[in-house]
C-alpha cells in the first residue's frame, strides 16, 4: 500500500476512532524502512510499501494492533450523534460565512468561539 491507503485503512479498521495524520505516517514509514522492517518501490508516481520478513516477524511479536485498541470501548451511537452535530454546526457556519454579511459572519464566529470555550469548561466541571 502507499501511505494514503494506510491512513484510510487504519481509519476504517478503527471504525473512524483513529485516523493518523500524514505528518505521523510518512516519518514512521521512513523509520521502518531505515530499520529494514519494510521496503518501498515507486509505482506510477506513488511509493508503495510492503513488509520484509523481519517486518512480518516484528509485527507478529508486537502488541495488539493500535486500531483495535483505539476502537475498544467506543460508544458508536454517541460517536455518530457527535459527528452529526459537528457536521451540522459546520454546515450552518459555512452557510453564514458564504452568504452572510460581515456583521453576520462576525456574530457566527463569536458563537463558534464561545461554544469552544463552553466545551472546555464542561471538562473543567464549571458552568
Amino acid at each position: 500500500m502507499h501511505g494514503y491507503e494506510m491512513i484510510q485503512e487504519i481509519a476504517e479498521r478503527s471504525g473512524g476512532a483513529w485516523k493518523p495524520s500524514p505528518g505521523s505516517v510518512y516519518p514512521t514509514l521512513q523509520l521502518l524502512e531505515d530499520e529494514g522492517l519494510i521496503v518501498s518501490e515507486s509505482e506510477g508516481g506513488k511509493k508503495l510499501f510492503s513488509l520484509t520478513d523481519a517486518g512480518r516477524t516484528a509485527a507478529g511479536e508486537g502488541p495488539e494492533a493500535p486500531w483495535e485498541e483505539a476502537s475498544r470501548g467506543v460508544d458508536w451511537e454517541a460517536l455518530s450523534e457527535i459527528r452529526q452535530a459537528g457536521f451540522g454546526l459546520m454546515e450552518a457556519f459555512g452557510q453564514v460565512w458564504k452568504t452572510g454579511s460581515k456583521e453576520q459572519r462576525d456574530k457566527a464566529l463569536a458563537v463558534i468561539n464561545e461554544a469552544r470555550k463552553k466545551l472546555y469548561l464542561i471538562l473543567a466541571d464549571e458552568d
